[in-house]
């Protein structure tokens, strides 16, 4: 065993084995300053969240009918004979959702800028339509027997997660009349109602077809800007939408995915339908307007789509950063089999000075990508690696095309990456395949090498 060791050559395998695990600190460096960078792009899209928009969720419309539920209670006196009676007065809200809810859109995507980081935005040009049926007074629950129900004039209420992004004034075309919007919804205390929703109270033609029993379309245009993702509660018996962008890269959430939906390089076309037989929103919505359950958005049920990005430059960058530990084990092993069939004798410092290089690499496509393009960034970066290493083995191998040849599997290696990083659901297997390839071309090269025969 001693005498084993005592051959440069193992030694040197050892050295090169010692290197490569000192140069996996720098690389961690690296992967850590690549995570700092893309906690700072997510920290500045919650600040433009705070002080622009943030992503959205629609809620409505939905009837809001207040309500004065009056009873008396019996007066007795220390006998238990009734000497009176006291009148009591609860005031509440029935909520009445719509038979119907269609919505109809195009989501424009923007890009907001902070500090060198751009965030994703859409403007939502859109058209809810429906219809309420017949307003019922029996549907309102008695809280007490014998009592009497007083109902007041409705209000239709809207409520969007964030109101900022809502653009202009709305107005709702309801049973012929036109209904403008207030900030707030009465009696509607819970979740976010009150700050984040808004009402516009029955006049006019709307309120004498309420009155009088009938059924009421509704018609109601709005342009809506948000962070990414929008959300729509599927409030009404039947709730069917329609969405359209340019984006090619929709993300489709939620708890009901569209039934219908095209995806290709000019955008997407989605199309849902959803049932309130199978959807708890309408009873989601009304514990969250009360009060009474949840207390944020989270616990509602809806259909989502994101724009989505696939090429984040941070995780890019990171997933390209796991494989460096495994590109300056090659690269350093095809170096040191140079040295031994060519007889040549390379430093162990030239050896660390190669694979730093590469570790660099990293380096410069994170601060590139935060400049330019991503696939942009990685050739630039790749090219000035390739190009670096090309001159230097040229000159410590003694021959251009020694470094030439050095530089092309360099090369090679570079664009093996690229396309590991370009098709993420097949990176595993094309990985993997990687692995196997380089260590099955340097069994079949050395098989009848003897290494006991190398000084």
């Amino acid at each position: 065993m001693f005498a084993s060791l005592r051959q440069p050559a193992l030694m040197k395998a050892l050295m090169l084995l010692l290197i490569t695990v000192l140069l996996c600190i720098p690389l961690g460096l690296i992967q850590s300053l690549t995570a700092e960078r893309g906690g700072s792009q997510v920290q500045a899209s919650q600040e433009l969240a705070q002080t622009y928009t943030g992503a959205q969720m629609l809620i409505g419309p939905v009837l809001a009918v207040p309500y004065t539920e009056s009873w008396e209670e019996a007066q007795r006196d220390y006998k238990g004979d009734v000497i009176g009676a006291v009148r009591h007065n609860r005031d509440g809200v029935h909520l009445v959702f719509p038979d119907t809810l269609d919505l109809d859109g195009r989501m424009t995507p923007q890009t907001r800028y902070r500090g060198i980081f751009s965030i994703l935005f859409y403007r939502l040009e859109g058209t809810l339509r429906g219809r309420f049926a017949a307003f019922d007074a029996g549907a309102i629950a008695h809280s007490e027997r014998d009592s009497r129900i007083e109902v007041k004039t409705p209000y239709v209420a809207l409520r969007l997660s964030d109101l900022r992004g809502l653009e202009g004034s709305p107005i709702l075309s309801l049973g012929g009349e036109k209904l403008r919007f207030a900030q707030g919804t009465p009696g509607l205390p819970g979740a976010g109602w009150p700050a984040s929703g808004i009402h516009a109270p029955l006049t006019g033609a709307a309120l004498a077809q309420w009155r009088a029993g009938h059924e009421m379309n509704f018609d109601l245009p709005l342009t809506v800007t948000g962070q990414e993702r929008f959300s729509l509660a599927p409030v009404a018996g039947e709730t069917t939408a329609h969405l359209q962008s340019p984006w090619p890269d929709p993300s489709f959430g939620g708890s009901f995915l569209a039934s219908q939906r095209t995806v290709s390089a000019q955008g997407f076309d989605a199309r849902w339908r959803v049932s309130s037989l199978v959807s708890s929103a309408r009873e989601q919505v009304r514990a969250q307007a009360f009060g009474s359950a949840m207390r944020s958005d989270a616990g509602v049920q809806t259909l989502d789509v994101a724009l989505a990005q696939p090429l984040n430059v941070y995780a890019m960058s990171t997933r390209a950063a796991k494989y460096g530990a495994l590109f300056i084990g090659l690269v350093l092993l095809t170096a040191f089999l140079f040295e031994l069939f060519k007889k040549l004798r390379l430093h162990p410092l030239q050896y660390a000075l190669v694979g730093l290089s590469i570790a660099l690499f990293f380096l410069l496509l994170v601060a590139l990508s935060e400049k330019i393009v991503f696939w942009q960034a990685y050739a630039a970066a790749a090219s000035a690696s390739v190009t670096l290493l090309a001159v230097y083995f040229s000159a410590v191998l003694r021959g251009w095309r020694r470094g030439a040849s050095l530089g092309g599997f360099v090369a090679a290696l570079y664009a093996a990456l690229y396309g590991l990083l370009a098709s993420e659901d097949n990176a595993l297997l094309l990985g993997s395949l990687l692995v196997f390839g380089m260590l099955a071309a340097l069994m079949l090269m050395t098989r009848k090498v003897d290494w006991y025969a190398l000084r």
